[in-house]
C-alpha cells in the first residue's frame, strides 16, 4: 500500500522542513483515519498525528505512518516537535487554513510559518493519481449508485415530484451501505432540467418530460459521481436530437481521453461536437473534474486548464446542453485515465431510456 506520508516527505524538501496539515480531507489522506479534529505534523524524517481524547484510541489502533500523540496543548506540542527536529520553516495549507489559525501559528511557533500554495499543491499532486485501493473504493461507490439508478427507473412516473425522486435515490444508496451522498442529489424534470445545478422541488413529472439525475455514493470516504437523463412518455424530436448530440460529445471525449492530454484538449473533444451541432452557447460548464476524497478535486477538464491529466487520474466526463425554458441533457461517466486511453468506471446504460 502506498505510504502517502513518505511521498509527501520526498516532495516537501523543496519548500519546508515541516508540513502542518489541519484539513479533514488531507488528514484522512495521510493517516487513513476519518476525524473532525487533529493535526498532522510531517518532518523530513518523521510524522506525527496530534489528536484529542475522542479519537486517540481509534488512532492508535489504525494509524501506522504517523506517531500518534494525545493532544494536550497543541501549540506547545508543535513548538516542541519543531525544536526537536530542528525545523526552520513550517508550511500550512493555504487553501484550507483560516486566517486566525494561521496568525496564531505564525506568532507562536519557533519557525518561519509560510502560507504559500506549495504544500496544498504538493498534496494535490499526490491525490490526483489514484492507487488501486482508491480506485476500488470509488468503483464500489459507483456500483451502489448504479443499483440506485436501476431502482429509480421503476419509481419515476408521471406525478412524482423532483424531491421524491431525489429522496428515493438517497435511500436506495444508503440502504446499500453508502456512507452518505457525494453531494446534495440533483433530480429535475421538464423545463427545470435546463438548470445544470437546479434544486429538486415540488414540480411533478409530466408526460413528455426529461428527468435529469446527478448524484453519487460514498465508500471508504471516496465519492462517485454520475448523471443520467431519461425521458418519460413521448419525447419530442428535438429532445431526441439534443440527447444524441450530448451522447456523441461524450463518446468523442471518451475516445480522446488518455494520459498527458491537457484538460482543455479533453474538454474541446466534447465541446467541438456540441458547437458543430449549433449548441455551443448551451454548454456553459466545464467537461469534468477529478473525483476522490472530495467530489470536486484536481485534475480539471475545462477550456482554461492547460495542465496534463496524468495516468491513474479519475475524472468525470459530463457534457451537457441546456436550453433555457425548455429542457436540458447531461450524461456523466467517471473514467480512470490510462497510458493509451481510459477505463470507464460507469456501467449504466446511456442510450436514451424512455419510461
Amino acid at each position: 500500500m502506498r505510504n502517502n506520508v513518505k511521498l509527501l516527505q520526498e516532495s516537501m524538501s523543496d519548500f519546508c522542513d515541516c508540513a502542518i496539515i489541519t484539513s479533514d480531507t488531507n488528514r484522512r489522506y495521510l493517516t487513513g483515519m476519518k476525524s473532525t479534529a487533529g493535526t498532522v505534523a510531517v518532518f523530513r524524517d518523521r510524522a506525527y498525528l496530534i489528536i484529542d481524547f475522542r479519537y486517540i484510541e481509534k488512532a492508535r489502533s489504525i494509524v501506522t505512518d504517523c506517531e500518534v500523540v494525545l493532544e494536550q496543548s497543541l501549540i506547545s506540542q508543535l513548538g516542541e516537535l519543531i525544536k526537536k527536529h530542528g525545523a526552520k520553516t513550517a508550511a500550512v495549507e493555504a487553501d484550507s487554513i483560516t486566517l486566525s489559525h494561521y496568525n496564531t501559528l505564525k506568532n507562536a511557533l519557533p519557525a518561519e510559518v509560510t502560507s504559500g500554495a506549495e504544500l496544498s499543491d504538493a498534496i494535490s499532486r499526490l491525490r490526483r493519481i489514484k492507487t488501486d485501493d482508491e480506485a476500488e473504493q470509488i468503483i464500489k461507490a459507483q456500483r451502489i449508485a448504479e443499483r440506485a439508478f436501476d431502482e429509480v427507473r421503476n419509481f419515476i412516473r408521471v406525478g412524482r415530484t423532483e424531491r421524491e425522486i431525489a429522496l428515493f435515490l438517497d435511500y436506495e444508496m444508503q440502504k446499500r451501505s453508502s456512507e452518505g451522498v457525494s453531494f446534495e442529489t440533483i433530480a429535475l424534470s421538464g423545463e427545470n432540467t435546463s438548470m445544470p445545478h437546479g434544486v429538486p422541488g415540488d414540480r411533478t413529472v409530466q408526460d413528455g418530460d426529461f428527468v435529469l439525475m446527478d448524484y453519487g455514493a460514498v465508500v471508504g470516504g471516496y465519492h462517485s459521481d454520475m448523471t443520467r437523463t431519461v425521458a418519460v412518455g413521448t419525447p419530442s424530436d428535438k429532445m431526441i436530437s439534443v440527447y444524441n448530440t450530448v451522447l456523441a460529445a461524450q463518446q468523442a471525449a471518451l475516445a480522446a481521453a488518455k494520459a498527458n492530454i491537457t484538460g482543455s484538449e479533453l474538454d474541446a473533444a466534447a465541446r467541438n461536437v456540441i458547437t458543430d451541432a449549433g449548441y455551443g452557447d448551451c454548454f456553459g460548464h466545464s467537461l469534468g473534474h477529478g473525483v476522490g476524497l472530495e467530489i470536486h478535486e484536481a485534475p480539471n477538464a475545462s477550456p482554461r486548464c492547460n495542465k496534463a491529466i496524468r495516468e491513474g487520474a479519475i475524472v468525470t466526463v459530463e457534457p451537457g446542453i441546456y436550453i433555457a425554458g425548455e429542457f436540458g441533457v447531461r450524461i456523466e461517466d467517471m473514467v480512470q485515465v490510462t497510458k493509451d486511453g481510459c477505463k470507464n468506471l460507469t456501467l449504466s446504460e446511456k442510450q436514451l431510456i424512455i419510461l
